[in-house]
């Protein structure tokens, strides 16, 4: 069983080896150290597939319908002022403008919160497979929270001919600016309303939008001819936006991504130990021997297949070109 997950854990690798979900991954795989000892012992010995499932989320946009919305929440299709207007708890948004309004717009705050139900429930019941499922998943929701791009309807630019600048902001700059980024974050803490909190990190990163977009655009004026060059990656040779035009902006954003990055390290560990703490703080040294069920197994290959099918056209922002 032991090699058989091997094989599946290298073959999610090989499909997600796509530079766009180089943060999530690193985002979870960081926060498995914000853990105190007593969570850490499960999470840790599983630190492998909780750092590859992180892209899973993105995966299900191409199978589950229904997924695509879970990633953002287009707040200027709410008008001025949204974020302080629209109702923080879902049985109150759904009166106040209707489930399918809702989903069209984007439920990522909600839905890090209904994560977090599930992932607590996971804990009571001590279910092995399902916390770790819902705590990859959780940390992939989290940051996307924390991307600016992912709260407004000019997702990628296209509302201002800036097409490719979310891939550029999410996935070129913490490639290239990684090591430099300092991730100590400190020790996970409890967290009182998690609903709120997701709300407060889609507050922030709203607050971020018009930052992001005018920088570009700036920076595209003065040294749009040095924007794009090639770069070999594997046996592949792609277009990709220079490291000298990343770097400017990097620097005209002011620590804006490592700030967010760490951010999304922090509030996912958070959120897991809260959902432990909720649930009563159960003993995880008796799940240290675990081994996923065949019945998780086959869903994770049952997954690599759906996602090599993509039969779901996802709203795409992975793109860098422009």
């Amino acid at each position: 069983m032991a090699s058989l997950l091997k094989i599946i854990l290298v073959g999610i690798a090989i499909l997600c080896s796509s530079w766009g979900f180089f943060a999530h991954k690193k985002i979870n795989q960081l926060a498995v150290f914000t853990l105190p000892p007593s969570m850490s012992v499960f999470y840790k010995k599983n630190i492998d597939y909780i750092t590859e499932a992180a892209v899973n989320p993105d995966k299900r946009r191409y199978t589950i319908a229904e997924e695509g919305s879970r990633h953002f929440i287009d707040l200027d299709d709410y008008g001025d002022s949204a974020i302080y207007k629209l109702p923080h708890y879902w049985t109150d948004a759904v009166m106040q403008f209707g489930e399918d309004s809702l989903q069209s717009r984007g439920i990522v705050p909600w839905h890090i919160y209904r994560v977090y139900l599930q992932l607590k429930e996971a804990f009571l019941i001590k279910d092995p497979d399902w916390i770790l499922r819902a705590s990859s998943d959780l940390g992939h929701y989290v940051s996307d929270a924390h991307v600016p791009l992912h709260t407004t309807k000019n997702y990628d630019g296209q509302l201002t001919d800036q097409i490719g600048i979310h891939g550029f902001w999410e996935s070129r700059l913490p490639e290239l600016y990684f090591e430099q980024y300092d991730f100590f974050v400190g020790k996970a803490k409890h967290i009182e309303n998690v609903q709120l909190a997701a709300w407060q990190v889609v507050l922030k990163s709203n607050q971020a939008v018009d930052s992001v977009l005018q920088f570009e655009r700036r920076l595209y004026e003065l040294n749009g001819n040095e924007k794009f060059n090639f770069e070999t990656k594997g046996k592949q040779t792609i277009k990709v936006v220079s490291e000298s035009y990343a770097r400017k902006y990097h620097e005209m954003l002011s620590g804006m991504v490592e700030r967010q990055f760490r951010s999304s390290i922090k509030l996912t560990g958070d959120i897991w130990f809260t959902a432990w703490v909720d649930a009563g703080q159960p003993d995880l040294k008796t799940l240290i021997n675990y081994r996923p069920s065949e019945k998780e197994i086959e869903q994770r290959k049952k997954e690599i297949l759906q996602w090599k099918e993509k039969s779901v056209k996802a709203r795409d922002h992975e793109s860098i070109e422009n």
